[in-house]
């Protein structure tokens, strides 16, 4: 381990897939020692983990970054946002999470729109259209298809907030993970009591906010971690708003990250609330806001349809008018949750590289159809767009996305940005700093900048024309109940 500047902190990325715990130096922002462990996800109608399973991946994780975790004097975790996690009275699950690409609950959004005064009135009162992603629909869903384990529940959280309340004892969350539940009113920024009693949540499950800055505990006795008791912890965050700390994020910046759900989103000194449902008005960690837009189908479609063709990811061809869109686990962005996969204009000369570069221009079409809904109306349309997130690193993505956006592209090169920001949230309790002067101060957004190409509009245009055609048999579904 090299020698550190300032005092050590951790930044926890509790994603879908793994857990990664970094171990950084504060003053410097220098990765020290990392790990990382994987979950596994149900397959099926439902995507749902064990929770336990985080907590025993953010042990084996620890245990990989060695000494210097048992240095570290605060802690933060991110996690992936949505997902509903039901504990008992002795905090152990009632069943598995419910995590956020589960689109079993769509009957229930559009009940619950219905229910509570249209899209309008939801889009006003907490920010965002509910989707099935929400976790209010999912717990609608489990109070209908499974109300003896609603029942069972003494507890509701977020995933971040299930390992915090580990590490400390203490049931809390933060707004921006907060914001994403369909429960956590944004004008107010307090549980919204008609949505919960709607759906017939006791507010005394939930648990307690942390404002920005604030100390949410500390590491308690017997938790099988390297760290010492009374080790600060910070409040922690959804993963886009720990990834926006993490780019040191400034207003009007436009974000787009590639993983296994895509998503586009600015820092804003103003509250969205998007009625349509194609922006999700979030919360940061900070103070502001993040309006976001998420599709579901992102890295992992792709490289199905890479794998679908035998091809490696970066085997695609140009010159093409055949359309894919990608939807293979439903959509968010556009709202279809019970879509499949789509192929238009298949010619006998179409190659397997120009099918897979379709897939990668219809995952991109959804996400920058959605960009501007989320910048400003005074945002600089030639700003660079930071690209981030697994897909980042891929050239066939790259190139999509500057041939698709016609601005030019910074690939940051700092990686695991979920990590750094809750490193940077966590060594912002130390200092008394912001956390995004943190990672400013760190640099984490440095990287080279791609200069921009002409849009091909042609592309953008051909796309739109068969989504806008093929809506009615894409909304079909099997979607009830």
């Amino acid at each position: 381990m090299s020698a550190a500047e300032g005092p050590l902190v951790v930044g926890v990325d509790t994603s879908t897939q793994s857990t990664k715990a970094l171990v950084v130096d504060a003053a410097t922002g220098q990765v020290v020692a990392s790990g990382q462990a994987p979950h596994t996800v149900s397959s099926g109608a439902g995507r749902e983990s064990d929770p336990r399973q985080w907590w025993d991946a953010l042990r084996e994780a620890l245990h990989q970054c060695g000494d210097a975790a048992r240095e570290a004097a605060a802690v933060s975790v991110g996690g992936q946002q949505h997902g509903l996690v039901t504990l008992d009275a002795r905090g152990e699950p009632v069943r598995p999470a419910l995590l956020w690409n589960d689109v079993r609950s769509a009957p229930q959004a559009r009940r619950l729109i219905e229910e509570l005064g249209g899209p309008e009135s939801w889009a006003e009162r907490t920010g965002s259209v509910p989707s099935a992603s929400f976790t209010v629909t999912k717990w609608a869903w489990l109070a209908e298809h499974e109300p003896d384990a609603a029942r069972a529940a003494k507890a509701v959280r977020l995933p971040h907030d299930y390992l915090t309340e580990r590490l400390t004892g203490e049931g809390t969350t933060d707004r921006g993970d907060a914001s994403g539940t369909g429960w956590w009113a944004s004008g107010t920024e307090a549980y919204d009591e008609e949505v919960l009693a709607h759906v017939g949540l006791d507010p005394a499950l939930l648990p307690r906010p942390v404002r920005p800055g604030e100390v949410a505990g500390t590491v308690r006795d017997g938790h099988g971690l390297p760290f010492s008791k009374g080790t600060l912890v910070a409040a922690g965050t959804g993963d886009n708003a720990a990834a926006a700390l993490g780019l040191g994020l400034r207003p009007g910046v436009p974000v787009m990250s590639l993983g296994t759900s895509g998503t586009v989103y600015a820092v804003s000194r103003h509250r969205s609330a998007d009625p349509t449902g194609t922006v999700a008005g979030f919360a940061d960690a900070r103070g502001d806001w993040l309006p976001l837009a998420c599709t579901l189908n992102c890295t992992l479609a792709v490289d199905r349809v890479a794998a679908l063709l035998s091809l490696d990811r970066e085997a695609v061809e140009p010159g093409t008018d055949v359309t894919l869109l990608p939807y293979l686990d439903g959509e968010r962005t556009p709202n279809l949750p019970h879509s499949s996969g789509l192929l238009h204009g298949l010619r006998h000369d179409t190659t397997a590289g120009q099918l897979l570069q379709a897939a990668y221009d219809g995952a991109v079409h959804s996400l920058l159809g959605a960009l501007g809904l989320v910048l400003d109306a005074d945002a600089d349309p030639n700003a660079p767009l930071l690209l981030i997130g697994g897909g980042a690193r891929g050239t066939a993505w790259q190139q999509t996305v500057r041939r698709l956006s016609g601005r030019p592209v910074q690939i940051p090169e700092a990686r695991e940005l979920v990590a750094l920001g809750a490193a940077a949230q966590a060594a912002g309790l130390l200092t008394g700093e912001d956390a995004a002067a943190v990672a400013r101060r760190w640099n984490t957004a440095a990287g080279p900048v791609l200069d921009a190409v002409e849009r091909d509009e042609a592309a953008l245009t051909r796309i739109s024309g068969v989504l806008s055609d093929a809506a009615p048999l894409l909304e079909r579904g099997e979607g009830s109940g």
